[in-house]
């Protein structure tokens, strides 16, 4: 059982340091375009966590990433320019995506589903639990946190 009571992270340069108190909802990796033009590989990886399960510990972050054009919230280091996290009020509400691979600890948090695989590179294959060719559709949701605690 992974302990999450204190999970730390960080950008790459490490002036922008977080915490995470609480355990993850979800773990995903995104094929969508957008993630792969921000991150500038196959796809992006992310945890879900409720806002008041992740606190800014150190630096300050800044938004960027196309944030009119999606309505997504994206968060980086304005130093290194590392994209940390993202918030999407809209539709995630209380919660915030985490990049997985800022975690200073990685264990035990592959991805549950991948998304937005319509529009994956063909060679990039992960091993989720689920696969949807967009986003899940949101009645989708709950039974997927709740097949996700379960582990």
């Amino acid at each position: 059982m992974i302990d999450w009571t204190s999970r730390t992270g960080g950008c790459r340069c490490g002036r922008l340091r977080f915490r995470i108190t609480a355990p993850p909802i979800m773990t995903m990796a995104c094929h969508c375009k957008g993630c792969q033009r921000m991150t500038a590989s196959a796809f992006s990886l992310s945890l879900t966590v409720a806002n008041d399960g992740f606190s800014i510990e150190q630096g300050q972050p800044v938004r960027g990433g196309a944030q009119e054009i999606e309505g997504l919230e994206h968060s980086f280091c304005d130093d290194c320019k590392s994209w940390v996290f993202t918030r999407f009020p809209e539709v995630m509400g209380d919660f915030v995506n985490v990049r997985s691979a800022m975690l200073d600890e990685t264990a035990g948090i592959e991805p549950f589903i991948e998304t937005c695989t319509a529009e994956a590179l063909p060679w990039a294959k992960i091993p989720a639990t689920h696969s949807f060719e967009g986003f899940p559709p949101a009645d989708a949701f709950v039974s997927l946190m709740r097949e996700y605690a379960a582990r």
